[in-house]
């Protein structure tokens, strides 16, 4: 997916992703309320996760995990340093307050720290059309966090910020990614040629959305697994 950042705190928009199939269990943030998230976010509960607003803390995790060669390779460069992460965190609560974005931090159940996030951004002033990205530490592909944090994310979107229509961009090149998306009901459009430089290089994207009603529907009829 599209991806800008630097140690300024721009945003980071991404796609890295496990693959893994999980059981949906939804009862676990069915209640979120429609709490005022433009004065803080709320705490999203999953299975084996929880999805809260990012913290100071969470800086030296994040660089940790997120500048890894695996999680870097389709996506613009991220902070280099604990305080450029540390100004992006800051950045995201500017941001959410003005009602622009938000970007909520992965927390394993047996974790204090985040261990990747996940962003939404408005594409227009009303945010019923917003495009969304994430990123994950490699150590964590493949474990179940990643579909049932989507879902999460996906719902609050959708039922509390209101929006109708979420877009997501990632490389061609980029299968765990793209798998990822269609796994958790994305839907592929078309390609968006020469779309995206990272490294002097340009890449092709592929434009994924979510439509809210066709999600919801899709919800319902989506089989149980597990790993």
């Amino acid at each position: 997916m599209r991806a800008r950042n630097d140690d300024r705190g721009c945003p980071v928009i991404q796609t890295t992703t496990n693959l893994q199939t999980v059981t949906p269990t939804f009862s676990s943030f069915d209640a979120v309320d429609s709490t005022n998230w433009r004065a803080s976010l709320p705490v999203l509960q999953a299975k084996g996760v929880t999805l809260r607003e990012l913290r100071l803390s969470d800086a030296a995790s994040l660089l940790a995990l997120l500048t890894t060669e695996e999680v870097t390779r389709f996506i613009s460069p991220p902070p280099t340093t604990i305080a450029g992460f540390e100004r992006f965190i800051e950045w995201t609560q500017r941001e959410r307050a003005a009602g622009n974005y938000v970007c909520f931090g992965i927390v394993p159940t047996g974790h204090d720290q985040a261990i990747g996030i996940f962003q939404v951004r408005q594409l227009n002033a009303s945010f019923q059309v917003a495009e969304w990205g994430f990123a994950m530490g490699s150590g964590f592909w493949g474990t179940g966090v990643f579909v049932e944090s989507a879902r999460a994310v996906i719902k609050f979107t959708f039922d509390t910020i209101g929006c109708e229509r979420l877009e997501a961009r990632s490389c061609v090149e980029n299968g765990r990614g793209n798998g990822a998306l269609q796994k958790v009901g994305a839907v592929r459009e078309g390609i968006l040629r020469q779309s995206f430089l990272l490294n002097g290089e340009y890449y092709d994207q592929t434009l994924w959305s979510i439509v809210a009603a066709d999600w919801r529907e899709w919800m319902r009829t989506v089989p149980s697994v597990t790993h």
